[in-house]
């Protein structure tokens, strides 16, 4: 594999990337939903078959992801309204399940936190949504397995994925010290129950049996869940005067460079939901990185440009602009069907890696 070594960049040229992946998805897969007039939702597979395109399947979280880049365009260019793509996705999110909720801790959390944001950034009005999706996540914490909360209702499986996200959004949105201490419980439920010592890398999750004893552990690093532990960590930092919680932050992004990271690119996940785990971490690491110390800064933002200039590199073009490949290290392939490359997931994780990438040219511009 050759090592991707970042190239001399023009001030703004990682925006111009990101602009260009924004036009690629909303032209391939935003459509309205239903045909219904001020909707938006992202289809999930292009070419899309029939039952896409009718949004039977619509994958629930993925959509939060399509917020949150819309967010990110918007974040860095607030113009070409943006403002109204954010709005009509919100409606077909609301349309397409009224009540917001779901069965999944996860996918709820990341629904709150795209939502807060369109109501910070955009000025829409998602109090009542972001309400009632807090409200399952309050509830969800148990004590089997030492704490945290279950990946969905009535499981046996308690896991990073949705105690990290749904720890950043009681810290941001709460409002109440109970809520940004149980942001805190959740955080450390992961980093005492699910860091692998050897690594400094969390694991995925845990079974528990009904008496609350730990059945196994799922020994698997994802990026997903460096990527949200490091949000989690970071976002607690910010009151906290031991700096117990930046060094874990800290820890996280050494630790991801040295296992997850091959010749300096962030490693991708094959499959559907897989598809976004890579996205995610670039996400955390670049809006981490002004927050870090030294060292870790500059590591987090070299995952960063280096795996986005890898993905860019390797790129397909194909109808609407760039095609992201599911491995970022080699050459994307637009022409059979069928790949991965057609997801939705796959194509907003490339473009959530050129919006981190240009976010990070932002915050560093002289």
């Amino acid at each position: 594999m050759t090592r991707h070594t970042r190239s001399a960049v023009s001030p703004a040229l990682w925006a111009a990337r990101a602009a260009v992946a924004e036009r690629a998805v909303r032209t391939r897969h935003l459509r309205r939903l239903w045909g219904l007039p001020g909707t938006a939702l992202g289809v999930v597979g292009w070419p899309a078959a029939p039952a896409e395109r009718l949004f039977g399947r619509w994958n629930y979280w993925w959509q939060a992801h399509l917020l949150d880049c819309l967010l990110d365009a918007h974040d860095r260019d607030p113009g070409g309204g943006r403002a109204r793509v954010v709005r009509r996705v919100v409606r077909g999110v609301r349309t397409r399940n009224p009540g917001w909720t779901n069965d999944y801790f996860d996918d709820m959390a990341w629904m709150g936190l795209a939502l807060l944001r369109a109501s910070d950034e955009v000025g829409l009005d998602t109090r009542a949504a972001v309400s009632r999706l807090l409200v399952p996540l309050r509830g969800a914490w148990t004590d089997h397995g030492g704490g945290g909360i279950w990946w969905r209702r009535h499981d046996t499986f308690k896991n990073v994925p949705a105690n990290a996200p749904a720890a950043i959004l009681l810290a941001r949105a709460g409002g109440a010290r109970a809520d940004r201490q149980r942001a805190r419980s959740m955080a450390s439920w992961v980093h005492r129950a699910l860091r692998d010592p050897d690594s400094g890398l969390v694991f995925d999750g845990l079974h528990v049996a009904e008496d609350g004893s730990v059945v196994d552990v799922t020994r698997v690093f994802y990026t997903y869940c460096q990527g949200v532990h490091l949000g989690a960590c970071v976002e607690l930092a910010a009151d906290d005067p031991t700096g117990t919680w930046l060094h874990r932050a800290a820890e996280v992004v050494h630790a991801t460079a040295e296992h997850l990271a091959p010749e300096g690119v962030i490693e991708q996940t094959p499959g559907g939901d897989g598809g976004l785990f890579a996205g995610i971490l670039a996400r955390y690491l670049a809006r981490s990185a002004p927050h870090l110390p030294g060292s870790a800064a500059r590591v987090a933002r070299g995952l960063v440009l280096d795996s986005a200039d890898a993905a860019w590199h390797h790129r397909a073009i194909a109808p609407g602009g760039p095609l992201f490949g599911p491995d970022w290290s080699r050459p994307a392939d637009a022409a059979r069907r069928g790949r991965a490359e057609q997801r939705l997931s796959v194509q907003l994780s490339g473009w959530m890696l050129m919006e981190s990438a240009a976010h990070l040219e932002r915050v560093t511009a002289p």
